[in-house]
Formats: structure tokens, sequence, C-alpha cells
């Protein structure tokens, strides 16, 4: 990553500042969580985005990926980009124009080591400058936009998983509940999965055999779940 700017940074290097704010989301416990990183002790809030400054030089993903890897130890599953924000609202950085991206690291990823690098539960975050804030919100917007055209739960799955836990980790991506029954239907419908031979104790009940990813290739076919087939 590069460098941030200092307090010596002068307010013309602060205008012209380019940065890449990257959310990185993730399963943590039941809840979708957002990795943040803590700012400095001249900022007024304590978190922001894992951020880095570029150039016109650089290739706006490959410095996404980097600020990623750096932050979360791992590289994401899926990263992909929002858009530019020059909104005029207020950055860590100062920033004239903000990059940002989102990615989604698998379950399972360890968590930070350290204080300076936390999860935090969408429907929790702390504060955050306002055009942090409204990245993560288009991030949120535009995982839950294309959850029914890409199939990118699978991304946040080992190669093998029972169907509740493809079902959770759905409800958390899209924020609401899904009805179980009419959830298996439109996964069926869909062409998504297929079983394996494994099959995985669940609490006190039968054993729940497990599925894999392999999407059938039909024509005129969709990508995803027909989620607006679904009652919440």
């Amino acid at each position: 990553m590069r460098e941030r700017p200092t307090s010596t940074t002068s307010a013309s290097a602060a205008r012209h500042l380019i940065s890449v704010d990257v959310v990185l989301l993730t399963p943590y416990g039941k809840q979708l969580a957002v990795l943040l990183q803590r700012a400095s002790e001249r900022s007024r809030e304590r978190w922001m985005l894992p951020w880095g400054s570029v150039s016109g030089d650089d290739v706006l993903r490959i410095a996404a990926s980097r600020i990623a890897k750096e932050a979360a130890g791992v590289s994401p599953a899926l990263l992909d980009q929002l858009g530019a924000f020059s909104d005029g609202k207020r950055h860590p950085a100062g920033a004239e124009i903000t990059v940002g991206f989102f990615g989604l690291l698998p379950t399972g990823t360890p968590a930070p080591v350290g204080g300076d690098v936390a999860w935090f539960a969408v429907d929790a975050l702390p504060s955050l400058t306002p055009r942090q804030r409204t990245i993560v919100d288009d991030a949120l917007v535009a995982v839950r936009g294309r959850i029914d055209q890409d199939p990118i739960a699978f991304r946040l799955l080992p190669p093998t998983f029972t169907l509740s836990e493809l079902q959770t980790m759905y409800e958390l991506l899209l924020g609401r509940r899904l009805h179980k029954a009419s959830f298996r239907r439109a996964l069926h419908a869909a062409w998504l999965v297929e079983p394996t031979d494994e099959w995985r104790s669940e609490g006190r009940g039968r054993p729940a055999q497990l599925f894999r990813f392999a999407p059938r290739k039909r024509r005129g076919s969709r990508r995803g779940v027909r989620f607006e087939l679904l009652g919440g």
C-alpha cells in the first residue's frame, strides 16, 4: 500500500489525491461483517475502510487487490469495482476522488491479529467518514442487486456444504430470511448444485447430505437463484 498522507501533506496534495477504498465482506458468526482498520489519532472517526492512494500509472484493480490482501491477510474470493466517488463528502485522507471496490472473503477466514484491524457487523458499524459510509452502503446494494444473477454466495462457502449452510449464506447476503421450501425449489430450478456421497451430522437430527457447486448449462437459463419468487 502506498504511504498515506501525514500531517505535513499539503492541502493542495490532498485535493488532488485519488484513493482506492475496499469494502471487504465475510460471514462472521451469524452476521455479514465488514473489515475496518483503526484510523489515525487525528481522525474524528476511530475506524475506516482499508484504502490506499494511487497515481495515474496504477492499475486500479491491482491496487485494490493489494490493499485487500494487506488488510485481511488473504486475497478476496471476489473483487469488483463499484465506481468513482467525487461527491465532496469527507474522506479519511481528504481525497478528492475515491474509486470504491467490494470484495468477498470465504467463511472461516481467520480473524485479524492485533487491535488495528477488526470485523464489524454491517448493521452495527462504528462511525465512518461520510464518503466511506456511502461506499459501504453502495457495496451492499451492489451485492444484493446481483445475487439472483450471479451465484456469488458459493464464493463464501467451502467446496462442499449442506443446503442449510447455503441458505444461511444467501440470507446473510440478502439481509433477510428465506422460506426453506421455497428456497430449495428455486435452487433446484436454477440447476446450480449437485449432491455428493458425503453426509454430515447437524445437531440431533439425521445427517444432512453435502452438495457442491456444479451449474448445468441450459439454453436461456439464469445464472442465479430467482429470489423474486421467494417469500420472506
